[in-house]
């Protein structure tokens, strides 16, 4: 097997594997079994990825770990937005009308 057919194909498993998740969260709006370390650390080390393949001038490398990061972060940006556990100011009833 060619080895850019076989960097493809690995890069775009492990890009759209998170993508069921986001829906997940998405349709539930509950990002309660979500780890927000474990989201920190991965968007850092596909961020890496990126770089790494930018220094290689590698673009499976590069679109795949790219796009990972996106749907990373849209995880990111849903788990900032349906978190339960925020404190909520005890004074927010008070500002219904």
């Amino acid at each position: 097997m060619d080895e850019n057919l076989l960097g493809i194909i690995a890069g775009v498993l492990t890009s759209i594997s998170m993508i069921p998740q986001l829906i997940k969260v998405i349709r539930e709006k509950n990002v309660e079994d979500i780890s927000l370390l474990m989201l920190l650390v991965l968007i850092s080390g596909l961020s890496l990825w990126v770089w790494y393949g930018f220094v290689k001038d590698e673009l499976p490398i590069i679109l795949s770990n790219s796009f990972a990061v996106l749907v990373n972060i849209s995880l990111l940006i849903c788990y900032i937005i349906y978190d339960k556990k925020k404190k909520t100011s005890p004074y927010k009833d008070v500002f219904l009308y």
